[in-house]
């Protein structure tokens, strides 16, 4: 064979097992794609569940209101940014931004106790305040926002 058989024949070779790697890493990417999706698809069915729980949870009142609406706006913004701005999730929102300063975990325990009692007064008023509208929030999530959103998916 002639050297330009053989250099022909070398560079279709390196041409075939380059063109097999870059199958093989695109398979990879293919692979991480699908990973990826399949997890996120599954981190927002979880999320769909847990709002569904805290939904029913507020309505059953085995939740405090306050804490349930904090709780559900927070994973709505996780879950689907136009369901949580839905006009009819507003009263989430309100609660949230009521609330935004009390303080939380170890710094509640720290207050002094007048100033929990302040902030318990002020959870009270805005419970009877809104109420109404985030129990009928939460029922509108169970009965239609939430399946709504998993048809779209």
């Amino acid at each position: 064979m002639s050297t330009l058989y053989l250099t022909l024949l070398a560079g279709l070779l390196l041409i075939v097992g380059l063109a097999v790697y870059a199958l093989s890493l695109w398979r990879q990417v293919w692979a991480r794609q699908r990973s990826e999706k399949n997890a996120a698809e599954a981190r927002r069915k979880q999320l769909g569940k847990n709002i569904g729980l805290l939904a029913s949870s507020l309505l059953d009142e085995q939740v405090p209101l306050i804490e349930g609406a904090i709780r559900i706006k927070v994973l709505l913004d996780h879950y689907d940014s136009s369901l949580s701005g839905d006009a009819r999730c507003l009263v989430f929102h309100r609660l949230f931004e009521a609330t935004a300063d009390v303080p939380t975990h170890a710094a509640w325990k720290a207050l002094p106790r007048s100033d929990r009692r302040r902030y318990e007064t002020r959870f009270q008023e805005l419970e009877l305040q809104h109420k109404a509208a985030a129990r009928t929030a939460a029922r509108w999530l169970l009965d239609d926002g939430l399946r709504e959103t998993q048809a779209d998916t």
